[in-house]
């Protein structure tokens, strides 16, 4: 809940420049910058751990500096889901969120790697140029993964969810179409489906925020999700491929697997 002190402050321009800020700026600028990447017909690893490097500073910057502003506007940790409110609930709530969305992970990514090359659609650019690819990259990868799931819940599941509960009176509904909307925006980069799919995964997550009072279930479903398709999805998409190769001798893997649909 958020503490009367908060609700008395009101939104301050501090609020109204990070709302401006995840809107407008990290939208436009997220997508302008992986459009750019996957346009490029080779990403070496030097880049790819600069992208890396810059999202993991970013994303910690951004926490910290609402964490601040919000405890400047009097919002308690519990306010932000900081807390451990039903500690049975949380840890049932995260072994069922986590087993589903692992589950969920890996059949999305199998049916993708048993699809035409062509029709795989950005997904592949995305997995295979900007996704890890050697031990290296893992293990930064493993570091962002960890930033993304701790600051993106407070970012989204905290702190905006916190502000859209004031502004929308104490409507919870309201808190968490909001939140998820918000979140969504962020990964404009994915497009349309990718709006829609981080969409529906920001509704669920912004129910259970409100249902346990904790953003710890969501920050561990959070990095089982991406920490899955990020290591596996390169993996599986790269099999797919050779087993296509080996299949035909000679023939580029796209030709053989249309050949294969076709038959």
């Amino acid at each position: 809940m958020i503490t009367s002190n908060a609700m008395h402050l009101g939104i301050g321009w501090d609020s109204a420049l990070i709302f401006a800020f995840l809107a407008v700026v990290v939208p436009w600028r997220g997508y302008v910058r992986v459009r750019q990447l996957i346009k490029r017909e080779f990403i070496p690893t030097a880049d790819r751990l600069l992208l890396y490097a810059s999202t993991i500073g970013f994303q910690w910057v951004a926490a910290l500096f609402i964490l601040w502003r919000s405890q400047v506007r009097g919002y308690g940790l519990a306010s932000l889901g900081l807390a451990l409110p039903k500690p049975q609930l949380a840890l049932w709530v995260t072994l069922g969120l986590s087993a589903l969305i692992s589950a969920n992970q890996l059949a999305s990514i199998r049916r993708l790697a048993m699809l035409p090359r062509q029709k795989q659609g950005f997904f592949r650019a995305l997995s295979l140029k900007l996704m890890p690819q050697n031990t290296v990259e893992r293990l930064a990868f493993f570091g962002l993964v960890v930033t993304v799931a701790i600051c993106e819940e407070i970012i989204y599941r905290g702190w905006a969810q916190a502000i859209f509960l004031q502004l929308a009176g104490g409507l919870v509904i309201v808190s968490v179409l909001a939140s998820a909307l918000l979140f969504s925006l962020a990964h404009a980069y994915q497009g349309r489906r990718g709006l829609i799919a981080t969409f529906i995964v920001g509704t669920v997550f912004s129910i259970i925020r409100v249902w346990t009072g904790s953003l710890y279930p969501t920050m561990i479903a959070h990095f089982i999700a991406d920490i899955s398709a990020g290591l596996l999805a390169p993996i599986m998409l790269n099999s797919a491929d050779a087993r296509l190769a080996a299949a035909a001798p000679g023939r580029d893997p796209a030709d053989a697997a249309t050949a294969g649909m076709d038959s």
